[in-house]
């Protein structure tokens, strides 16, 4: 390998390993945000209460970081990155939109951007950002493909 060859691999590992750290702590924090709010929401309900969701969405968001430092696999990545985005999807869907209560899910608008709600929207961003860029930086597979 070319002296230059060696850093740039150097560089992208450095990277790469970063972005799986960026991504665990932003999932991790997602999750102890959730996980902590979860009992002021059980009075929230439809068929299935709010802070039940908020348990799911704890539970995922840590499995999701153990996976993407442990794991180090496009679908551990895929997962992460699902439960990221998905999670501030719908955090910024029900602070900007009143939906109601869709079919068994409570209604969970909440307007305004509590003091929980904005690290809970930066982790989720963060861990987003982060495992996109580790979807689409992944080379192993690709050579694999063009063999």
């Amino acid at each position: 390998m070319a002296p230059d060859s060696s850093r740039s691999h150097r560089g992208r590992t450095a990277a790469r390993g970063t972005a799986r750290l960026l991504a665990a702590a932003g999932l991790v924090l997602d999750a102890y945000v959730h996980a902590r709010l979860a009992g002021r929401y059980d009075g929230v309900t439809a068929t299935i209460s709010q802070g039940l969701l908020f348990r799911i969405e704890a539970a995922l968001a840590a499995l999701a970081a153990v996976l993407v430092l442990v794991w180090r696999r496009p679908a551990a990545d895929t997962f992460a990155w699902l439960v990221a985005t998905g999670g501030l999807a719908l955090l910024l869907l029900y602070t900007y939109v009143d939906i109601g209560a869709p079919g068994p899910l409570p209604d969970m608008y909440e307007p305004g951007w509590s003091a929980d709600k904005k690290p809970a929207a930066l982790a989720q961003a963060v861990a987003s950002l982060a495992t996109a860029f580790l979807l689409l930086t992944r080379t192993r597979g690709l050579a694999r493909q063009r063999r």
